[in-house]
């Protein structure tokens, strides 16, 4: 009697393209300096060497920091949202959202992260708790903007910050002031910096168990694909 064995042959394919990656990475680093210069601007842990001289504006340099990272950060945003909606090569994200309302591959992935179960196959690049992770941590990140530019009307009152002054107002007020402003904005980098942390562990995690390269593809664009024969 013969012996049939089944082998698994990986084939390398292209998984994110190098506009995803730059701004994937332009992101990241925008949330840790955003993250720094805001702890500091709301609890000031560093103190300027006392002179005579009024140079000491350490706290309006970091204030003017955190203005100039967040506006990066919205134009990835919106980079980002385009990406997702209107490009061909990166319907795969789209494609996720067919696993997200089928319970089978819920539970295959949930046996996956317990090691009791193998990988399901998805239709798109992303599995279901990763798509909903990520719609929460957009959806954080819309939240943080939005009470981020009310604070920032309140510091800038030509240009840009004159334009939004209105509408930015509007939304303090039914916020309940700019003191539940600022609260929401501080919890909201606390769920994003929860999110950040568990987002480096599950793709550690996954490029440990896949054996498919998931961490190299945010470098390098490509991952394994397994194919079994």
């Amino acid at each position: 009697m013969a012996n049939h064995e089944t082998k698994t042959l990986m084939e390398r394919e292209k998984e994110f393209s190098a506009s995803y990656r730059w701004q994937h990475w332009i992101r990241a680093f925008s949330i840790v300096a955003l993250t720094f210069t805001g702890f500091y601007i709301a609890d000031p842990f560093i103190t300027a060497e006392p002179n005579a001289e009024p140079t000491n504006f350490l706290q309006a340099y970091m204030r003017g920091w955190h203005e100039i990272i967040g506006w990066i950060l919205v134009a990835v945003f919106f980079f980002k949202a385009y990406l997702f909606l209107f490009t061909r090569n990166h319907r795969g994200e789209l494609e996720s959202l067919k696993d997200l309302t089928n319970i089978q591959v819920w539970k295959q992935q949930i046996g996956y992260y317990l090691l009791i179960e193998k990988h399901p196959k998805l239709k798109g690049i992303y599995n279901p708790i990763q798509f909903a992770a990520y719609a929460g941590f957009y959806l954080m990140l819309i939240g943080i903007i939005v009470t981020g530019l009310i604070l920032y009307v309140h510091t800038t009152h030509v240009g840009l910050g004159a334009m939004l002054y209105e509408p930015m107002r509007a939304l303090e007020v039914m916020m309940g002031g700019l003191a539940n402003v600022r609260e929401i904005h501080h919890i909201l980098m606390w769920g994003i910096i929860i999110f950040v942390v568990g987002h480096i562990y599950m793709a550690v995690y996954n490029a440990v168990f896949g054996k498919d390269g998931a961490m190299d593809a945010v470098f390098s664009g490509m991952k394994w694909k397994h194919e079994d024969h």
